[in-house]
């Protein structure tokens, strides 16, 4: 049995749904499906929570965009009227339940981190509700399930939870297993579970990546598989490198480390559950499902490059904190990292020196930390300093800290195309090294080092006279 992950990407519109519930009739029976939203659904919805704060009449808007976008899906990958009409009256039934909760939400005036859970969950609630009809209408024995019916269980945290896998392993083998069959099919919403007390509590976005490895594990399946519209994991990005190729065969931490760094394949969380089983994870492209796509599993291959991939990420910016003797200083680094966390802004990486703390964050969070390090009393520095239209390079293979030269390489690759490097460091994965540059650079920086490890060392684009 398997369990397979259908992502947003793959469910963007009516032809390519219509073309996914074809292949899962074909490949699907006996195996557990864990699905997204359609492709947009999640952002409608909680772009949804802050019209519904600021005017009631914008809920019965929000309702029919959201009726029309399932209804125009179903009316292509449903066979009859009388299936669709049935299909409607049970997406009316979820439709009015959610918009309660929107009224609700203008009625209290308060956006809660348990209603945003709430609410954004039913992006994939719907999604399950739509394929498991569209499967039945091709003859497949399908059903759907979900969280709270089959006891997919959390620590409780609203918006970035993490399953109890020993009690959703129990629960999954005692309301799931006596229903797969070699013609069932089983379909279930991804992105979310419930918390011990019954609240709905969801992984975070991308978080549908999680919830199918949790299924995995917990059913203890032969095989994690998950369903992109991209061939898999590649040597580069081959929108900036064309010559990238596909890595057939990588480990659980070069993966983490790529989807942590900007490949947008996997979610970063996705690995953590399977390598205590050793499960082995593939990448499939749903437009050529017969390709060999990414193999992930315990270890690399010891043969070939060190280097398998030049990742990159642009939503990157660096919040500089400038103090006297910071790395003499007890408490100051905590005093910081505290003030950012409580505002609900991850940290990405740290590097400090004597002189300043250097924070990676999201490129959207770096006013909303700037203002909360400002609140601190007394303060701890001397000044606050933002850097923008910066984007990080992260060069991934397993054992990459070990083997001497490859950072040496790295850097006279992107200096000899003209290329600055703004911040280094190797971070605490040995599988990884990254520094950030100016977004303009990027460019050549990712072309100067993938050519490097995979070809001629060339730059990509000619320096232009300053």
């Amino acid at each position: 049995m398997k369990v397979i992950k259908v992502g947003g990407g793959c469910v963007k519109d009516s032809r390519t749904i219509e073309e996914i519930v074809s292949l899962m009739a074909a490949r699907g029976r006996g195996h557990v499906f864990v699905v997204s939203a359609l492709n947009g659904i999640t952002d409608r919805l909680l772009d949804g929570m802050t019209a519904a704060l600021e005017n009631e009449a914008a809920i019965p808007r929000l309702m029919e965009n959201l009726r029309i976008r399932h209804h125009r899906v179903a009316r292509r990958i449903l066979g009859g009227q009388s299936r669709l009409n049935a299909y409607g009256r049970n997406l009316d039934d979820g439709l009015s339940r959610l918009e309660r909760f929107f009224y609700g939400l203008n009625f209290t005036r308060e956006s809660t981190p348990r209603l945003t859970d709430v609410i954004s969950s039913y992006g994939e609630r719907l999604s399950a509700q739509l394929l498991t009809a569209a499967l039945r209408s091709r003859g497949v024995a399908a059903a759907h399930r979900l969280p709270h019916e089959i006891g997919l269980i959390t620590d409780g945290k609203f918006g970035d939870a993490t399953a109890d896998l020993k009690q959703t392993g129990r629960n999954f083998k005692r309301h799931l297993l006596p229903l797969l069959t070699e013609d069932k099919t089983l379909i279930l919403p991804g992105f979310f579970g419930v918390s011990p007390t019954g609240d709905i509590t969801t992984f975070g976005r991308g978080g549908s990546d999680y919830a199918a490895a949790v299924a995995a594990v917990a059913l203890e399946a032969e095989v994690l598989e998950i369903w992109k519209d991209t061939d898999g994991f590649m040597s580069a990005d081959p929108r900036m490198v064309p010559e990238a190729d596909l890595i057939p065969v990588l480990s659980y931490e070069e993966a983490a480390e790529l989807a942590y760094f900007g490949a947008r394949i996997l979610h970063p969380r996705t690995v953590e559950p399977v390598r205590r089983c050793k499960m082995k994870i593939t990448i499939k492209n749903t437009l050529a499902p017969d390709a060999p796509g990414s193999e992930i599993r315990a270890r690399s291959p010891r043969s070939g490059a060190i280097v398998k991939s030049v990742a990159h990420d642009c939503d990157i910016g660096i919040l500089k904190v400038h103090a006297s003797g910071v790395g003499a200083r007890p408490g100051i680094l905590g005093q910081v990292a505290t003030a950012v966390a409580e505002q609900g802004i991850n940290i990405k990486s740290v590097v400090t020196s004597q002189t300043c703390i250097s924070l990676l964050l999201a490129s959207g969070d770096l006013a909303g930390a700037r203002d909360a390090l400002t609140r601190i009393r007394p303060r701890p520095f001397r000044k606050i300093e933002t850097l923008k239209n910066v984007a990080l390079i992260g060069i991934v293979g397993d054992g990459i800290q070990n083997q001497p030269g490859v950072a040496a390489r790295c850097f006279s690759a992107v200096a000899n195309c003209g290329v600055n490097v703004e911040m280094i460091s190797f971070g605490p994965s040995k599988a990884a090294l990254y520094f950030l540059v100016r977004k303009k650079e990027l460019d050549r920086g990712v072309n100067a080092i993938h050519s490097t490890f995979f070809g001629i060392p060339r730059c990509h684009r000619p320096l232009q006279p300053q």
